[in-house]
């Protein structure tokens, strides 16, 4: 015989909270998202809301939605299974589990679930706005599980309002407080984690070792922060701002690769010219290891390597905001002597492809002898002649080059400089492309420069017999504004939804306030916490001294919870509590109220042994009889008596 008793069923109000408080978890994480994928899971979450909104979805399309979502998810990441992947896995379930929540258990359960969201989002991203909204969606996820407290309860007399159980919850919130500061500063931090997250599965846009026509439009456009810097001392001109990243070598007639074997040699000899740059650079996290520096850097930061061709790389995965000390100077000789198996990967053409980019390249050739820099310069005169800056270009075909060069004549960075060194190749000069970023935007309230993705940029480098390797921008011979003032005529998040009505001062001082959010929480390390304390004498904290302190300032820590505890628990109600508090007055001195007495007849006993303190006890227990049994609620007279009952004292 089954004697279980059945589910209880969520009322209308209550099913509400639940999906209020689902939904704002699982906002979070979709914003950290890849666009298709966010797009996808919000709006399967929100169709199956309104579809079962009053009575669950059939079970067949119950089981074929989930299949459905995690399919997309799963072709949208190739089958690939990183950090990303699983937490829109995370999320697809999220948004088809309110198709079946209509029971009190059910409600739970989504709850449950749904409080892992904020803390999935901070695998993917650790910045003000991620936490903000974690914190709103777990402080409603609590209230909503009150809510069901009061439900299954059954107590009804006197429900809370929406705003009383976020108070409640808030209250909560507060007891723990003092510990997680306690863990968060003086919690001892290991200079490297023991253990690794994994990669994201689902590529984000940002700098690659690989450049084919068509594939940094999308680049081009993302207006997000890639890095912030800080000079100390000079500042460069923006148009020496070029900001190296991968170097690609490798052409098979469309796509240029790096050679990532040149990754492991030391870097070539560079002479540093006169004007010295040191920065602190701040890098948003990319997942790989490509660094980015000014063009050329002189040094090798802790925790990099320099490869032979000036491509800095971490030794660690960038999965985290990262920061690096760099000084750089622009190069007066760069690699004067190149080897020959160096020379013949500069010189390498794929055969069959661009024959009238050649033919040209050796007309040249043949004009201008053995004067490299006559052919460079050529080719530069005829750019700035023939020549149009535009995102808005065609697919190019099988010979990108020759239809670039000939037909098309309009197009950006990646179709100028992948050109550009094509005829360079093929007029017998060595030459690769460079990628990175170039320009910057200061920012006016902090005095440092904001380089977003759509600052990415790709130029050229040509190897002069007597110079070496030598910078050559064939893009800003067309466009010189859009290559060194990049954001200079427009402000940050001006290209954004609600760029055109949000003035320049916003996003500098919202910017501003994200760089000192990565400097107080995302950038306190282990070298920081070691000298956390030195205003106060102790210039390093060993790990003996931080974990005494630590345990000592977590002992204190728990004290103020069991403290704070007691007082969240104590009788909300002032009159019950005043009476309480009355009671422990007459216990002091023996004649506390027994468990079960009445107040009239506490009172009486208490006339036997205090006959002075009678008449003034019998009021008060006349008067909170009648409070308490007629009404209860707060009023006036509630006041009057809370007050002469914390002014009544026994009397001997």
């Amino acid at each position: 015989m089954n004697t279980r008793p059945p589910a209880l069923s969520l009322d209308a109000q209550s099913r509400v909270w639940v999906l209020l408080a689902a939904g704002a978890c699982l906002l979070p994480l979709i914003l950290q998202l890849p666009s298709l994928v966010a797009l996808g899971l919000g709006a399967a979450a929100v169709l199956v809301v309104a579809a079962s909104w009053r009575r669950p979805l059939p079970a067949l399309v119950r089981w074929l939605l989930p299949l459905v979502l995690v399919g997309g998810v799963l072709a949208v990441s190739h089958f690939a299974f990183g950090r990303d992947t699983a937490c829109a896995l995370l999320a697809a379930m999220l948004a088809v589990k309110p198709a079946e929540t209509f029971t009190l258990r059910d409600g739970r359960s989504l709850l449950g679930f749904a409080l892992f969201a904020p803390f999935a989002t901070f695998l993917l991203d650790q910045g003000p706005l991620s936490l903000l909204l974690g914190l709103i969606g777990s402080t409603l996820a609590l209230a909503a599980l009150l809510r069901l407290a009061e439900l299954e309860s059954g107590d009804g007399r006197h429900p809370r309002t929406a705003i009383q159980r976020l108070i409640t919850i808030a209250k909560m919130m507060a007891i723990g407080l003092p510990l997680a500061f306690v863990v968060f500063w003086l919690f001892p931090r290991l200079a490297t984690p023991l253990w690794g997250v994994p990669q994201r599965a689902m590529a984000r846009p940002g700098l690659s070792d690989h450049m084919a026509p068509g594939e940094w439009v999308d680049l081009l456009n993302d207006d997000t922060t890639a890095l912030r810097v800080q000079f100390s001392g000079a500042t460069p001109p923006t148009s020496q701002m070029y900001w190296r990243g991968p170097v690609l070598w490798n052409f098979d007639g469309r796509t240029w690769t790096q050679a990532r074997w040149l990754q492991g040699i030391p870097a070539a000899p560079m002479r540093p010219g006169a004007s010295r740059w040191n920065y602190e650079l701040e890098l948003e996290p990319t997942d790989g290891h490509q660094l980015v520096a000014l063009d050329l850097p002189t040094a090798t930061p802790s925790g990099a390597r320099l490869s032979i061709d000036y491509g800095l790389y971490s030794q660690q995965p960038l999965t985290a905001l990262t920061r690096w000390t760099l000084h750089s100077a622009p190069p007066v000789e760069f690699q004067p002597r190149l080897q020959h198996t160096l020379r013949a990967m500069a010189l390498a053409l794929p055969p069959g492809y661009n024959p009238r980019t050649l033919a040209l390249a050796q007309k040249w050739r043949r004009d201008a002898g053995g004067n490299d820099d006559a052919i460079v310069q050529r080719a530069m005169q005829m750019i700035r002649k023939d020549f149009a800056y535009t995102l808005a270009t065609p697919l190019l075909g099988r010979n990108s080059v020759d239809e670039f060069l000939f037909d098309q004549k309009a197009g950006f960075c990646e179709h100028f400089s992948s050109a550009f060194v094509v005829l360079m190749r093929a007029a017998g000069i060595p030459a690769r492309v460079v990628t990175g970023y170039v320009g910057g935007y200061r920012n006016p309230i902090g005095s440092y420069w904001q380089v977003r993705r759509s600052d990415a940029h790709a130029w050229a480098e040509v190897w002069l017999a007597g110079r070496g390797w030598v910078r050559v921008d064939p893009t800003a011979a067309v466009a010189p504004d859009r290559i060194y003032d990049t954001l200079a005529d427009r402000a940050p998040g001006a290209d954004a939804l609600l760029g055109a009505w949000v003035p320049a001062p916003i996003f500098n001082a919202g910017d501003w306030l994200r760089r000192g959010w990565n400097d107080f929480a995302l950038g306190f390390d282990a070298a920081r916490q070691r000298n956390l304390l030195r205003p106060l004498g102790l210039n390093n904290l060993d790990s003996g001294r931080l974990i005494g302190l630590f345990s000592g300032m977590a002992v204190l820590a728990l004290l103020w919870m069991a403290w704070l505890t007691a007082r969240v628990e104590r009788e909300p109600n002032p009159v019950l509590r005043a009476w309480h508090r009355l009671d422990r007055r007459y216990a002091r001195i023996g004649l506390g109220r027994f468990a079960h007495e009445p107040a009239a007849r506490w009172a009486e006993r208490v006339s036997l042994a205090l006959p002075h303190a009678a008449p003034q006890l019998y009021e008060l227990s006349w008067r909170f009889n009648n409070w308490r049994y007629a009404s209860g609620q707060p009023g006036r007279e509630a006041v009057a008596l809370v007050k002469s009952i914390r002014q009544h004292r026994p009397v001997r």
